[in-house]
């Protein structure tokens, strides 16, 4: 348990770090991010609604609670990431190009698959008696007594 813990935050710490990086850089538009948003062909209006989203995305996954907005967190992370991974393969970059992206992408998959009890908002799929743990709106439509 101890070992699955370690590798939540090393996933997690990774993530953020790229998350808040990414977003401080995309606010200052360096000269690198601005060539590299013309090359893939996105308007630099862009950088300033994902820096803002990644920096924002980054505290969230470190706060404590919110799991509703961790979620949130975790699969706007997971579109950015490969989204970018995609951007550069059309673009015929090399794979230096899109290393990174991947990486975070990997680093989102693997933080939500680890998360802590505390930090997960409830079950993917039920407990095999057709209902869903607390947090699942199948469950509790169905332990309410309503339809489906």
């Amino acid at each position: 348990m101890k070992a699955r813990r370690i590798c939540y935050w090393a996933a997690t710490a990774l993530l953020a770090f790229g998350l808040f990086a990414g977003g401080v850089a995309y606010f200052s538009r360096p000269p690198v991010i601005v060539e590299g948003m013309r090359h893939l062909g996105y308007p630099l209006y862009i950088t300033t609604i994902l820096g803002f989203w990644k920096m924002l995305g980054a505290l969230v996954l470190l706060a404590p609670r919110l799991p509703r907005l961790k979620e949130w967190v975790y699969a706007g992370a997971f579109f950015n990431m490969t989204g970018a991974v995609a951007s550069h393969i059309f673009a015929g970059d090399p794979p230096v190009k899109y290393l990174w992206p991947l990486l975070f992408a990997v680093c989102a998959v693997a933080s939500w698959a680890l998360r802590p009890p505390g930090r997960v908002l409830g079950t993917l799929f039920g407990r095999g008696d057709g209902t869903a743990k607390e947090g699942g709106s199948v469950g509790r439509a169905r332990l309410a007594g309503g339809a489906v």
